[in-house]
């Protein structure tokens, strides 16, 4: 897969696993997820912003750029996901904690709803999801607390301690990429796989199938991807 289509696999990887769950509905369960963090860049600094043409045409060269740019399209517009090439490349670990403040304050819903205004703020508006400010504003937008409140979450150190540890420890485990499963504690499920992966795992779960191995499949290791959720831990 190219380098530069790694923009859509943390995407394409959630919606297909939503897809599975939908689909689990039978298979009597209860399916809890938690997205976690992974920092692709850990060390850049967390106020610098990069323009995400010029680094693409930096890396990748004009016309390997526009093959990519119509690889990307044309899967997002099967998934029905509009994706903008223009925008800032930033550290991440700003956001992760707001992700994290919004599952210790309303679970799996309220994390999932911040993600989701993420990933459009990032790959669609091209937004600099590293401004405090704009963080902020989407903080308030989804219900987690107000901008004035975002703000000053942001000047703390609130569960930066906590994103670092966690990230640290799946570069541990040998996570190297995003996007990366763990469920039922048993089952590593690495990079964009398909609902149907998990629809077998889920089925296997519940004793109702057999789990086949499962296909390497796509995964983002460089600056293609902006904030992923890393592990997203589904207990049955």
């Amino acid at each position: 897969m190219q380098p530069g289509v790694v923009s859509l696999v943390v995407i394409m990887d959630i919606r297909e696993l939503q897809k599975a769950i939908k689909d689990a509905a039978d298979c009597d369960l209860t399916i809890k997820v938690e997205h976690r963090p992974f920092l692709l860049h850990p060390n850049m600094d967390e106020g610098k912003v990069i323009d995400k043409m010029t680094f693409y045409r930096e890396k990748f060269g004009e016309e390997k750029l526009a093959q990519i740019k119509q690889m990307v399209s044309a899967r997002a517009k099967e998934l029905g996901i509009e994706i903008g090439f223009e925008g800032w490349l930033c550290q991440t670990i700003r956001a992760h904690r707001l992700l994290r403040k919004a599952y210790m304050l309303g679970g799996q819903e309220l994390q999932e709803k911040v993600l989701e205004a993420i990933f459009y703020a990032y790959f669609t508006e091209g937004k600099n999801i590293a401004d405090i400010h704009f963080l902020g504003e989407l903080a308030e937008e989804a219900g987690v607390f107000s901008k004035d409140e975002a703000v000053e979450f942001f000047k703390s150190d609130e569960y930066r301690a906590e994103i670092e540890q966690m990230a640290n420890e799946a570069r541990k485990k040998g996570v190297s990429g995003v996007p990366f499963t763990i469920i039922n504690g048993r089952w590593a499920v690495s990079g964009g796989q398909t609902a149907d992966v998990y629809t077998q795992i889920f089925q296997k779960l519940a004793g109702k199938g057999p789990l086949h191995s499962i296909p390497a499949a796509p995964s983002c290791s460089d600056s293609g991807c902006p904030i992923a959720a890393a592990a997203a831990a589904v207990k049955s």
